[in-house]
């Protein structure tokens, strides 16, 4: 198959971001006009200029990181690359929804943003937090936040990342409990993650309820390759399937390494990750190493990729 295409999430953005598609792209900047158009908000001053304490606030950083993986994905598109598949990790879902043609770019904008909106309301209503556990089995991580949670806590996994790699999500106290528990059964690393809320936890049920609303009034149609998916990191194309998926990954596991694992065993062979950073090259890299992994970020990558081409 093509190259599949892969999308980060919340934590990719930094000051300057898509400055150079902005620059030099007549089609990105007119993508973020629209942007400002639909939500009266400057993205694009935003990403360039920030400033960070602004950037960093989730209902503008979702939608940041957001229209620069679209941007890039739509001028990939037009000079007549495709995916063989997308995938995106939380927020980077929309994303790759929107590059498979799913999704139309504004709709998934909007889609986005009030996402960020409801789960920072939901960290302020059930407050929470995250960790990350470094070194540990999938099967330690689940038992030790079950048994958090038997003591009438919130823990749970939140995002199986890559081998080694895990974040735990739920309640201070649980997540303090479950971290406990991890220590004294021998693992070295659990840190605190800097987060405004509980993400992919129960604690995020009326954000998911919420955005259960706002993705009922949205178009989803079925796209030209498969979205490989979060919750299941199983393939999906059923536009209903979808919808109902993207308001389970609220509260449910990203299973972002399963995910990764089915797409190389249904023969994906090279992925290109689109957005800021290259956080999902370094996870895949760790996944299946023999998987050729690159990045765009900038205007720079996106002429090297079609020189390829080319």
């Amino acid at each position: 198959m093509n190259a599949a295409w892969l999308f980060p999430g919340q934590g990719a953005q930094y000051v300057g971001m898509a400055s150079s598609l902005l620059e030099r792209h007549e089609e990105v900047r007119r993508l973020f006009d629209g942007a400002r158009e639909r939500t009266g908000v400057d993205f694009a001053a935003l990403c360039t200029l920030g400033p960070k304490d602004e950037l960093v606030k989730t209902s503008n950083t979702q939608p940041a990181i957001y229209l620069h993986s679209v941007a890039l994905a739509l001028l990939l598109r037009k000079a007549g690359l495709a995916p063989g598949a997308v995938a995106g990790h939380s927020l980077g879902e929309y994303s790759a929804l929107a590059a498979a043609g799913c999704l139309d770019p504004l709709d998934g904008l909007m889609l986005v943003r009030r996402r960020g909106e409801l789960m920072y309301q939901a960290g302020l209503d059930w407050p929470g937090t995250m960790a990350a556990v470094i070194g540990a089995e999938p099967a330690l991580v689940e038992d030790c936040c079950a048994q958090a949670t038997a003591s009438g806590e919130v823990a749970q996994a939140a995002n199986f990342n890559c081998p080694g790699q895990i974040a735990i999500s739920g309640s201070v106290a649980g997540v303090e409990e479950a971290t406990r528990l991890l220590k004294e059964r021998g693992v070295r690393l659990v840190k605190r993650l800097d987060v405004s809320g509980a993400f992919h936890s129960p604690l995020m049920e009326a954000a998911r309820e919420g955005l259960l609303k706002e993705l009922s009034q949205v178009r989803l149609v079925k796209g030209d390759v498969p979205l490989y998916c979060n919750v299941t990191g199983a393939r999906v194309e059923d536009p209903e399937e979808i919808r109902q998926l993207l308001g389970r990954q609220l509260r449910e596991t990203v299973r972002w390494q399963m995910a990764m694992e089915t797409l190389v065993a249904n023969g994906c062979a090279s992925v290109l990750e689109l957005g800021p950073g290259k956080v999902l090259c370094g996870l895949m890299q760790r996944i299946a190493p023999q998987v050729d992994c690159r990045n765009a970020d900038t205007a720079e990558d996106v002429d090297h990729i079609l020189g390829d081409k080319a």
